[in-house]
């Protein structure tokens, strides 16, 4: 289309739990519009929703992807968001950047809890949204409870969203089929057609009062918010569509309500509904940036959505352009764009500059990162980033490849923020976190393909540490070594004994008469620390104090190097003697879940010894609770996986370390077993390639 021709632009984020249909939604989306010539579908791996290889892997979305469709003069960005809670953050920080959302889920009541997330989000950020229930047929089991099945998902819809459900249209069913809708604004009657508009038919006696109803239903919401219209419905008055649909416009702009369609999104039915209501009802670019409170000026200010390392173009920024107009080769943050983009799943067309209120890719904004502004100084909000919840240590398959390891995780985190890496400080593992296994399995997979980095993983080894019950005093260590010319000679006596815990390593000397000189005695201290690394159980000491209390030297073969060496001796007979006991890393954890699941995560911590501390109403969130507890950090590696298996994949929780406590002795056996007394390994392995 002649961009001269373009009226206006809307960003409409596609989004909705896993399975829901979000990329069948936006495949029939681009084909009613003739964006494409020929639809796709998962199973065959060739919707532009699933572009990248690892989606078309899994037959699921595992990334943003950006989709460009016009019509009737309105140029419409769609970004096709994962449903999978392990992607979240994708989804997250491509809705700031959008002027409505349209929530794809399916028709039964009990899978609703799994929008709660999504709904808390749209809700708190003030982002207009409408829903889609996609596979309507599936609530039609026969003629008579195609209408109760819509009406009770209506009402788990409610229970999830604290904005007001209000549906747009009405199902049609006949024997166990759908055949059409009712459009509750203008009380007309469609029949569904696959691939073609519907037709227009004669409102069917039998649903009348259903419809009557449902539109009476639909009027007292709007009214809520429209007096005049409220005095309408007071006096009896049936107030026309146009009044209504105008309605309909203010109240999903200001986001107070949140319009229902329906359909099934793979035979095309009621999609062009949708897509009218989109170009009729939802808030304009301007719209949204004067609820961001962005002001109108020339200065040109974008917000990056997403990151993209592609294998012929390099990076790419996702950009939402909310003021001026950027011109390919301008300078932006001291970057220069080296090139602008139109994107339709992994196609891109060439620009020569980008509008306020457009989503554009912008080529090679070297040192910016999702979430930057581009332009200016201004702060924007942007997505807060999730906590990582599931973690694999990860090797190189080949050795040589370490080096290059480093700068091809930073390009990883740059494309997805929600992963972290670090190197553990006591494991000295390489470790990757992110938001559960098919997360890391996704990373692994990019680390392979665009940076032919392919890994070998296990869980991390548990960072255990060990400490002391008794002292032990006058412990003597002895070092003495001839060899020719100057021989090594250092003595020392020292008093070790356990500290509270958590006041770490305390060295002094009681010294006296300069048995051991002065310049000495920082060998010992350095002798004691290099041992307590690793101590009589294999792992790094802490909580312990050591006083050197005597010792002598020989005026020409000791050494500061012979000291240290003595001093490591006495630790190593001293430190046997001292009752040794085996400490593990607890954390603080609070879980949150539906209170309809709150027993079985009391149970799920339980069984993961776990100190239960008390549980409450998650503040905002309704129908929601917060479990605190403690838990040891050994049995935190798969529990992201148990807990969202108890809570229909919508539990989460936050933690943090709190303390190191002694392990119980009969695990303390078994882990000093699995590990071989070394400090190496947690029992549980999980190689993969």
């Amino acid at each position: 289309m002649n961009e001269n021709v373009i009226a206006a632009t809307r960003n409409v984020a596609i989004v909705g739990p896993y399975l829901s249909g979000k990329t069948a939604l936006l495949e029939s989306l681009l084909s009613v519009t003739g964006t494409i010539a020929r639809k796709g579908n998962v199973k065959d791996g060739n919707t532009v929703g699933d572009s990248s290889p690892e989606a078309r892997d899994r037959k699921m979305s595992v990334e943003v992807n950006c989709a460009t469709a016009e019509y009737e003069n309105v140029r419409f960005t769609f970004l096709d968001c994962p449903g999978s809670i392990e992607f979240a953050q994708e989804t997250y920080n491509a809705l700031i950047g959008v002027d409505a959302a349209v929530i794809v889920c399916e028709p039964v009541a009990d899978r609703t809890l799994t929008l709660a997330p999504l709904f808390k989000f749209l809700d708190d950020w003030e982002i207009p949204h409408l829903v889609f229930i996609n596979k309507i047929d599936r609530a039609c089991t026969d003629e008579t409870t195609c209408g109760s099945n819509f009406t009770e998902v209506l009402n788990a819809l409610k229970s999830v969203s604290s904005r007001p459900i209000v549906p747009h249209q009405y199902p049609i069913g006949k024997n166990e089929q759908i055949i059409g809708f009712i459009d509750l604004v203008t009380e007309q009657a469609y029949d569904y057609h696959s691939g073609a508009p519907a037709d227009p038919v004669p409102l069917p006696e039998h649903l009348k009062a259903q419809e009557s109803a449902a539109r009476q239903e639909m009027l007292e919401e709007l009214a809520n918010f429209d007096d005049h219209l409220l005095e309408e419905l007071l006096e009896e008055i049936n107030p026309d569509a146009e009044e209504i649909t105008r309605d309909f416009k203010m109240e999903l702009g200001a986001d107070l309500i949140v319009p229902v369609f329906i359909g099934i999104a793979e035979q095309d039915f009621g999609v062009r509904p949708l897509l009218e209501a989109l170009l009729r009802e939802a808030p304009t670019p301007e719209t949204t940036a004067d609820r961001r409170n962005i002001q109108s000026e020339s200065q040109v200010l974008g917000q990056i959505l997403k990151t993209y390392y592609t294998p012929q173009g390099g990076k790419l920024s996702l950009v939402r352009m909310w003021r001026g107009t950027l011109a390919d080769g301008a300078v932006l943050n001291g970057v220069r764009v080296n090139g602008l983009y139109r994107l339709t799943g992994q196609q891109t067309q060439s620009l020569q500059s980008a509008k306020a209120g457009e989503i554009v890719a912008v080529g090679r904004l070297e040192g910016l990162r999702t979430g930057d502004v581009l332009g200016s100084d201004e702060l924007l909000p942007k997505a807060e980033i999730i906590s990582p919840v599931y973690a694999l240590a990860i090797v190189p398959e080949k050795r040589n490849d370490e080096v290059k390891l480093s700068s091809a995780l930073a390009k990883l985190l740059e494309e997805d923020p929600s992963l972290v890496w670090e190197q553990h400080g006591d494991t000295h593992e390489v470790i990757l976190w992110g938001q559960g296994e098919i997360h890391l399995k996704v990373a692994l997979d990019r680390l392979r393909r665009k940076y032919n980095l392919p890994m070998v993983t296990h869980l991390p080894q548990v960072p255990y540490k060990e400490t002391i019950r008794k002292p032990a005093s006058s412990i003597h260590g002895r070092y003495k070594h001839q060899s020719g010319g100057h021989g090594q000679f250092g003595d020392v006596y020292l008093d070790i004994a356990p500290q509270p815990r958590g006041e770490g390593f305390n060295f002094t000397d009681k010294i006296v008469g300069g048995v051991v000189p002065k310049q000495y005695i920082p060998g010992v201290e350095v002798g004691v620390r290099e041992y307590l690394d690793r101590g009589p159980l294999g792992f790094p000491v802490v909580d312990v104090s050591v006083t050197l209390t005597n010792g002598s030297y020989h005026s020409v073969d000791s050494s500061e190097q012979a000291f240290k060496q003595a001093a490591r001796l006495a630790m190593q007979d001293g430190m046997a003697k001292c009752e040794p006991a085996l400490l593990e890393p607890i954390a603080k954890v609070e879980i949150c879940a539906p209170n309809e699941c709150t027993s079985k995560v009391l149970q799920l911590v339980s069984g993961h010894r776990g100190q239960i501390l008390g549980y409450e109403g998650k503040p905002d969130w309704k129908g929601w609770d917060a479990v605190s507890a403690y838990l040891p950090i050994a049995e935190m590696q798969d529990l992201i996986v148990e807990l969202r298996s108890q809570t229909m994949g919508v539990g989460f929780f936050h933690w943090e370390f709190d303390r190191l406590q002694e392990v119980p002795e009969p695990l303390a056996k078994r882990v000093l077993l699995t590990t071989g007394g070394n400090g190496n390994g947690n029992g549980k392995s999980n190689d993969q390639r």
